[in-house]
């Protein structure tokens, strides 16, 4: 298979999946607010796919709330296979994305640098006029 078509199959799954949470979880007492489906890798077969998601808040639950993903996987699978037209409707496996948490965290920290630094380079940052004979003296 491609690498463009996979790309569009991964995409296309991760926006049906994060669509069908809703229904399968309809009714139940999971905040699906707060889980986000950030990608999904399908393998070139078509026969698994890993969906990475991130949970917002919730630090205690997302091992619970992971476990609930993945009982549902065949319900999900499905609703896939009744709305989309693949070859193969691939298994589905739940794993915790944390890179949206890491990249809040790398914010935190640059939001929190001491500003001394940035008054120092202000000096140097501004361009300095010179005429072109000055240039070719160099």
């Amino acid at each position: 298979m491609s690498y463009k078509r996979l790309e569009r199959v991964n995409a296309l799954l991760r926006r049906e999946i994060g669509e069908a949470l809703y229904h399968v979880f309809a009714g139940e007492n999971i905040d699906l607010g707060a889980v986000t489906v950030t990608s999904v890798h399908c393998a070139s077969n078509l026969r698994n796919a890993t969906v990475m998601v991130s949970i917002f808040g919730h630090e205690n639950e997302r091992d619970a709330m992971l476990r609930r993903l993945s009982r549902k996987a065949g319900e999900l699978q499905s609703m896939i296979n009744r709305d989309l037209t693949l070859k193969y409707t691939p298994r589905l496996s739940f794993k915790l994305d944390r890179s949206v948490e890491k990249g809040d965290h790398v914010l935190d920290i640059l939001a929190h640098m001491p500003e001394a630094n940035t008054a120092s380079n202000d000096d140097h940052s501004t361009t300095q006029d010179y005429t072109f004979e000055e240039d070719q003296e160099l």
